[in-house]
């Protein structure tokens, strides 16, 4: 397959739109074996604007007068089984490179009148060359909100050279966004979705789920037109220009997710410790606005580098381990900071409605799609607790319940996820339980029972994920959470204190088995993971807040 790009944009592989058409091609060409691609960057070539002599037609059939690249463009094209028109819309319309060259194919056509068989227009002029076969795609970007209502110029253009319905379009709307890095990761998205259609493209055709993911807009209107606008770095009132900080926190506060709005207003406050200059950004229930003077009482104050923040937005840092090297520092309610993806965090869109459609679901045998939910500590606790208490109170039927609760909570968990620990106690608690079926030593069998469980949790505290970040991530973003090093490191620390705890338990577990309230002795110590995990949400969010404090 020889494809063919016209990249007519005058700004040539810094291009937005050729960002579109390279993941396109790239597509085809992983769909496709022996592909072979040109790519002609108009800005590049001389080419001069018609003469309209038709010296083509008469004088020299199919050879234009004019002596420049045009005859080698026209070679290409003839060339090509594929042509990528790569371009921005410029006054709703392409580029006049662009439209120079496209007016240089008259002797690509005969002079003579014709009717065409798709009734575009009145009258057209029959091709010289044999065409039939070739395919034309047509790949562009504008600086609207939305492609849609704004290329009918175009399309009418193309509908006369390539015939109506016989060529393909991928036009996007917000195209300005592809140089911003802070959206790498919305942009990044949609050209995976554009890469996929060229897959799809040089396979047969474009599926409409595509199709729909590729018409979904990048960013909400209102959100979109803030950032556009706070980009120009122009004051609207006096027309002057901004301080590139100012503008800056501008478009950053224009990724405000106004769904995300906690029932009170936030104030947002960025101290830019190397320029010494503050800004409030002002979350409100029907969207945001930045302040530069009369501040509010903050919410939450990030004190940071200019150059530290920017280099985190465009994802040359991490933030989390930005955190933990204490190159910013967070005063006030931290827990903004832990939901920063949920108020600014760009989902783009559709916001909730992307949300719900991006939930990960898995198909069971009858071919109905059911939703995965998450893990859950229950899974782990539950068979653990009951074997306490039961077995406590008496050995032989105490084990039978529990080996019943192992059953019954991976029964009715069917459908979260579980981890090895879930796995490692339903095999635990069933061996013991048939243990203390079989007459064992209840102040044996119990104590034992506990040092196994807090040797479960004291040696996850050597695995690259600790215990508990496997079901508090559940509240953190999901797995993302597990690549924050803040998070890990907390969770570590729960993990190994319910380590220690439950290394201790045998001990007095022991004790008590041998006294007259031994029965009571599992109820007793379930008292301890209530209060552990009382605990455990406190510190969850006590510590990293001390971490962002600089402590």
């Amino acid at each position: 397959m020889n494809i063919l790009v016209i990249n007519g944009s005058p700004k040539g592989k810094r291009s937005n739109t050729y960002r579109m058409t390279q993941a396109f091609v790239e597509g085809m060409q992983q769909a496709v074996e022996d592909v072979q691609v040109e790519e002609l960057t108009v800005r590049q070539l001389e080419i001069k604007p018609c003469l309209g002599c038709f010296a083509c037609w008469n004088k020299t059939p199919g050879k234009c007068c004019i002596q420049d690249d045009m005859q080698m463009v026209i070679q290409k094209r003839l060339w090509a089984d594929v042509t990528i028109w790569s371009f921005p819309l410029y006054y709703f319309n392409v580029p006049g490179g662009l439209k120079s060259l496209i007016d240089r194919q008259l002797p690509m056509v005969l002079p003579f009148m014709t009717e065409r068989e798709d009734r575009v227009g009145n009258g057209s002029h029959p091709m010289r060359y044999d065409m039939s076969g070739k395919q034309n795609v047509v790949i562009s970007t504008c600086g609207f909100y939305t492609a849609e209502g704004n290329y009918d110029s175009v399309l009418s253009m193309f509908d006369h050279i390539c015939g109506k319905d016989q060529y393909t379009t991928l036009f996007c709307g917000q195209g300005e966004l592809f140089r911003v890095p802070e959206l790498s990761n919305r942009t990044d998205k949609y050209l995976g979705y554009v890469k996929n259609a060229g897959k799809e493209y040089a396979q047969g055709g474009i599926s409409a789920d595509t199709r729909n993911e590729l018409n979904r807009l990048l960013y909400p209107k209102a959100v979109f037109e803030k950032m556009a606008d706070a980009s120009w770095g122009i004051d609207k009132e006096s027309g002057e220009k901004e301080d590139d900080s100012l503008v800056f926190t501008r478009q950053m506060a224009a990724l405000y997710q106004k769904e995300a709005y906690p029932d009170k207003d936030l104030v947002v406050e960025m101290y830019y410790t190397d320029l010494d200059k503050c800004y409030q950004m002002i979350l409100e229930k029907e969207g945001s606005r930045v302040i530069t003077e009369d501040l509010k009482p903050y919410t939450t104050r990030i004190e940071t580098p200019y150059s530290v923040w920017h280099d985190i937005s465009v994802g040359k840092i991490r933030g989390d381990e930005a955190l933990m090297q204490q190159m910013y520092k967070v005063k006030g309610d931290f827990n903004l900071m832990m939901n920063w993806d949920e108020y600014f965090g760009g989902a783009g869109t559709t916001g909730k409605q992307e949300e719900s459609g991006a939930k990960e679901e898995a198909k069971g045998s009858s071919g109905i799609h059911m939703p995965t939910k998450g893990t859950t500590m229950n899974i782990l606790l539950i068979p653990w607790i009951v074997f306490w208490v039961a077995a406590a109170i008496d050995g032989y039927i105490g084990g039978l319940i529990s080996i019943a609760s192992v059953a019954l909570v991976s029964l009715l968990s069917y459908r979260n996820k579980k981890t090895i620990y879930d796995v490692l106690t339903g095999v635990l608690v069933t061996a013991f339980s048939i243990v203390s079926i079989l007459g064992a030593d209840g102040q044996v069998v119990l104590p034992l029972s506990y040092l196994s469980f807090g040797m479960m949790w004291t040696i996850s505290c050597f695995c690259k994920i600790p215990l508990t970040a496997h079901y508090s991530m559940n509240d953190y973003n999901g797995e993302t959470a597990l690549t924050n090093p803040l998070f890990v490191k907390t969770n570590r620390i729960l993990t190994l204190m319910w380590g220690i705890l439950y290394l201790l338990t045998p001990i007095w577990t022991y004790i008590i088995m041998g006294t007259k309230i031994s029965s009571l002795t599992g109820a007793i110590n379930s008292i301890l993971p209530i209060l552990m995990g009382i605990f455990t949400a406190w510190f969850q969010r006590w510590y990293p807040a001390r971490v962002a404090r600089g402590k």
